[in-house]
């Protein structure tokens, strides 16, 4: 498929908005006061065959805000250090800067006014952006600031199954618990299913098409 008519078909899929998976890692369930501590981002592209497929990565590790709080629960369950001396972390504000230019760069390939959280049950992580964001006093978010997409709805909807390992086994794809709970892992993952939904709905498509047009 030529680069100028896979490019249309991205940006034209969702009305020119720029679809993009994201996962953070946090340390609690409230975006106002508890850490941010990970986030990752993950672009598409359209192969040759004009399937949707993951393209590039961008992550961060982040250091706490100033007087966030860490809850002992959840920095177990991610298995996360915040401190750790090898962690190379970065602020909330370079971190979002990070991802954001990763996010505007892609958008102006293609031709896409606004990008959409991608994200497993994707209000949280929006979120924790959100509220970073405003903590870091940056005033152009490319995200949508409330829509987005839910691969948890759409896995339900695609393969019966709205965990998201469970929604990745599903449709066919792999998956490693000792890697999970980390934000690229996560977005990663999420970015697969995400494809695996689209294409199929496609596919479907082309062919119900192609059943009326022999018809």
């Amino acid at each position: 498929m030529p680069e100028r008519t896979a490019k249309h078909l991205l940006t034209q899929r969702f009305r020119g908005f720029l679809p993009v998976a994201v996962d953070v890692e946090t340390a609690g369930f409230n975006s106002n006061t508890d850490a941010l501590l990970e986030i990752a981002a993950v672009t598409f592209t359209i192969d040759s065959d004009g399937r949707w497929r993951p393209d590039k990565t961008t992550a961060c590790h982040v250091i706490p805000f100033e007087g966030a709080n860490l809850d002992q629960a959840a920095l177990e369950f991610t298995g996360i250090d915040p401190y750790h001396p090898f962690r190379d972390a970065v602020s909330e504000k370079e971190a979002l800067k990070t991802v954001f230019g990763a996010v505007r760069k892609a958008m102006k390939q293609r031709g896409c006014a606004r990008a959409i959280l991608v994200g497993h049950n994707p209000s949280f992580d929006l979120s924790f952006i959100n509220a970073a964001t405003e903590r870091a006093r940056i005033k152009r978010n490319p995200f949508h600031p409330f829509s987005s997409f839910d691969t948890a709805t759409l896995g339900g909807l695609a393969f019966g199954q709205t965990v998201l390992s469970r929604a990745v086994k599903a449709a066919g794809l792999e998956w490693d618990n000792s890697q999970a709970h980390s934000a690229i892992y996560d977005a990663e993952r999420t970015a697969e299913l995400f494809c695996a939904v689209v294409n199929k709905w496609d596919m479907l498509g082309r062919s119900h098409n192609a059943t009326i047009s022999k018809g």
